[in-house]
């Protein structure tokens, strides 16, 4: 490190980085069993019901979403409730300021699968509860390919077919972070807080569906956890005080 004079006195400078604390997301690679589960839930759909059509409900402009039964809570229980549990040993317990006086447990209410046809999207938004996920199950494409598009040739900002989040950072100015998509890409999940706003870009010249998975976690506030030391990653704290 240099050293600087100031008058008679010699100091040596020691800068160091500050970061204030943030919350991210969390990439998971979901194991065979678990992706299996997940396409013998978008293979029991019934298309034909009315009730399991979630297009009234979400802000797509795709070709079709249909509710899954997430049985017995399975996916819940083995993978979502862990990664709850890992977000807030990593960031933080989002819903821990949820206004309760009690401890209740957070829950999957619904998980529904999607279907993107080229040219279809899903406008900048963001979703209900306390976390949000994405599985990306079918890609039928890659980011290369995509982006020899013509109309993307000379852009500083090739997003045609990516998953973007968008946030503000420290000074409040508008910042992305966008995932290339790829069939590599197949199988992975990104699990984030519900408020975090996200835009599904287009892609083009592709016959072919993409397909995913996405679902929200929630509190059930019909139930109250006893516990006076509960997991606080997969269960709300006890917020405000009246």
């Amino acid at each position: 490190m240099k050293l600087f004079s100031f008058g008679k006195e010699t100091q040596e400078l020691n800068p160091k980085p500050v970061a204030p604390p943030n919350v991210g997301l969390i990439e998971y690679k979901l194991s065979t069993q678990e992706m299996d589960y997940v396409w013998r839930c978008i293979n029991n759909v019934k298309e034909g019901r009315k009730d399991a059509n979630m297009k009234p409900r979400l802000a797509g402009n795709i070709k079709s979403s249909y509710l899954l039964n997430d049985r017995n809570e399975w996916f819940f229980n083995n993978t979502i409730q862990p990664l709850c549990n890992k977000y807030a040993e990593w960031f933080r317990n989002v819903g821990k300021k949820f206004p309760a006086r009690q401890y209740h447990p957070y829950y999957m209410p619904d998980m529904w699968v999607n279907y993107q046809r080229e040219g279809e999207f899903n406008p900048v938004h963001d979703h209900s509860g306390i976390y949000s996920f994405v599985i990306w199950m079918k890609i039928p494409y890659t980011h290369e390919e995509q982006n020899r598009n013509p109309i993307a040739a000379g852009s500083n900002s090739k997003k045609i077919g990516v998953f973007e989040v968008t946030y503000s950072d420290l000074l409040g100015a508008h910042q992305s972070w966008g995932f290339q998509m790829d069939p590599k890409m197949e199988g992975t999940m990104l699990f984030f807080p519900a408020s975090l706003h996200h835009v599904v870009y287009p892609f083009y010249n592709c016959d072919k569906d993409r397909i995913s998975v996405s679902g929200n976690v929630m509190i059930n506030t019909a139930k109250v956890v006893n516990d006076p030391y509960p997991q606080l990653g997969s269960i709300y704290h006890e917020g405000a005080t009246f």
